[in-house]
């Protein structure tokens, strides 16, 4: 049977540990694997568009128009002021409206969770969009007004709205996914993130949106997937997580259940939540600085703070910057590169969908440390074919096998992974403070690497791989050390095992009594 005699769980504060009852017994019964409701994927689909595929998409968006956006600074500049812009000013401008991008996002990343407490998952993702409207309109409008610091509030706006909507977004799916189909459905933010990539690369094409007359139009069209989510998100219900344990609103935690997992299996998860909730009665949503001071949340700290980190340092920068060298050196004309370059991007969101099929499979423990192995061993070889470039014709070619597939090794674990494990390893009233974490030190790597990378490379040159050699190295070691597997355990479980091994010892003597006593009340019935 499922139900359990004790749970452990720790006050608001983090401290004493407890043990409550649950209310019901439910008998077992065996869950089949099965496919999502149809509702369920579009539900996710719906969050996504608007969430997680704007970050990718604007990302990779801004650099197509690169040149026209800086004839367009000198033109207003000589039209204000009677002269041409200095060069070093120009290039200061266009480094501002590039990575004010990250100062919006790192900013909707701390307040993400605190939206999605008081607004509900699905009230924040739609208040988010109106950020994306709202840049969409500026941007827009920066070239018919002739006010180029426009484009910089619009910058900072479609970053607020990418922060909060990666940190908000894979909590609304980590929340309506079954526990047997969590991970596959939690890949629908890396599976979006590529995809924006990708359409990003796809629109910025010369023959599209990519001349040098249609950039406004091209900035402007992130408003589509903001209109798409205000249109389409609306009919899909609220997480019925939030509405149960956060709100205690049971009826319609029950509707909800029903709309996205059917009438016929929505008990299943309703008993997971009903462990949860009575096992969370009293406790309220932790506060950011409260996980740090929370002796039990620890080493889930610890590991999604690495792990959101390592996503950034891991190199992936530096092998898109390499791209370009390597496919010239391959012998592929200039002029064709930028269809080369769609091809990682497909390569990546291809990887993406892989992983999305083998995550449930195979688990997240040997994607993860596969692909972080597999990313030292490509870094190693990158860095030789790089310093032997001239030695032979087919040397460049290596280099570019390398390259596709550090991309292939980093979208089947790390890409989708790490989204994963920043849902499973924390329980409700934890779990948005940990996003909060986790995207502000994603975030802040983001800008850590985009400031000091022209330096490592221009240092090191292709040596500088050694380093994001090591990174991934050690993350793998770690995971292998310190991660439990977590695939279809709910989050009870994790946080359980989690104490069990480094937790204090009374602890740890809790939640084996707390097991110990469910196998007896499961012998008993």
């Amino acid at each position: 049977m499922n139900s359990e005699a004790g749970l452990d769980t720790s006050d608001s504060g983090g401290g004493q540990a407890k043990k409550q009852p649950l209310l019901l017994r439910v008998p077992h019964i065996q869950r089949k694997s099965r496919f999502p409701n149809l509702t369920l994927v579009l539900a996710a689909c719906a969050a996504c568009i608007g969430g997680t595929f704007q970050y990718g998409y604007n990302i990779s968006v801004i650099n197509a128009p690169t040149k026209p956006v800086q004839s367009f600074i000198n033109e207003t500049w000589i039209h204000r002021y009677g002269t041409h812009i200095q060069e070093g000013i120009l290039t200061l401008l266009w480094s501002v409206i590039v990575s004010v991008f990250t100062l919006g996002g790192f900013i909707g990343a701390s307040v993400g969770g605190m939206l999605a407490i008081r607004f509900g998952r699905k009230g924040a993702l739609l208040l988010n969009s109106v950020f994306a409207l709202l840049a969409s309109l500026l941007m827009g409008l920066s070239y018919p007004t002739g006010v180029f610091e426009l484009l910089i509030v619009g910058r900072f706006l479609i970053g607020l709205n990418a922060g909060i909507g990666i940190c908000v977004q894979p909590l609304y799916l980590g929340e309506i996914a079954p526990k047997s189909l969590r991970g596959a459905m939690a890949m629908g933010t890396s599976i979006f993130i590529t995809g924006g990539i990708l359409t990003g690369q796809v629109v910025g094409l010369k023959e599209l949106l990519g001349g040098d007359d249609y950039w406004p139009i091209l900035l402007s069209t992130s408003c589509i997937p903001a209109i798409l989510q205000f249109l389409i998100l609306p009919w899909f219900p609220e997480s019925p997580r939030y509405l149960l344990i956060d709100k205690g609103d049971d009826i319609q935690c029950s509707k909800a259940l029903k709309q996205l997992h059917g009438s016929e299996s929505y008990h299943y998860e309703r008993e997971d939540m009903e462990q949860e909730r009575v096992a969370m009665l009293g406790v309220k949503p932790k506060k950011p600085w409260e996980l740090f001071m929370d002796p039990n949340l620890r080493w889930q700290l610890l590991t999604i703070m690495l792990l959101n980190c390592a996503q950034q340092l891991n190199g992936i920068n530096a092998i898109y910057f390499y791209a370009n060298y390597v496919f010239t050196r391959a012998g592929i004309p200039v002029e064709k590169i930028p269809y080369i370059t769609i091809g990682t991007g497909a390569c990546e969101c291809l990887t993406a969908l892989t992983c999305g099929l083998l995550v449930e499979s195979l688990g997240r423990r040997i994607l993860i440390i596969g692909g972080y192995s597999l990313m030292t061993v490509w870094c190693a070889l990158l860095t030789v074919t790089l310093t032997f470039q001239d030695a032979n014709p087919w040397v460049p070619y290596l280099s570019m096998s390398c390259v596709f597939a550090f991309i292939l090794s980093f979208g089947l674990g790390p890409g989708g992974v790490t989204n994963i494990l920043n849902t499973e390893l924390f329980t409700q009233p934890a779990r948005p403070a940990a996003y909060m974490i986790g995207g502000s030190v994603n975030w802040l790597s983001f800008f850590f690497i985009g400031m000091i990378f022209p330096f490592i490379v221009n240092g090191l040159q292709q040596y500088c791989f050694l380093v994001f050699l090591v990174n991934c190295c050690l993350v793998a070691i770690y995971i292998f050390f310190a991660v439990p597997e977590t695939k279809n355990k709910t989050f009870l479980q994790i946080e359980q095992e989690f104490q069990a091994l480094y937790g204090s010892k009374r602890n740890a003597e809790d939640a084996s009594v707390g097991n110990l006593s469910e196998l007896l009340n499961t012998a008993d019935m």
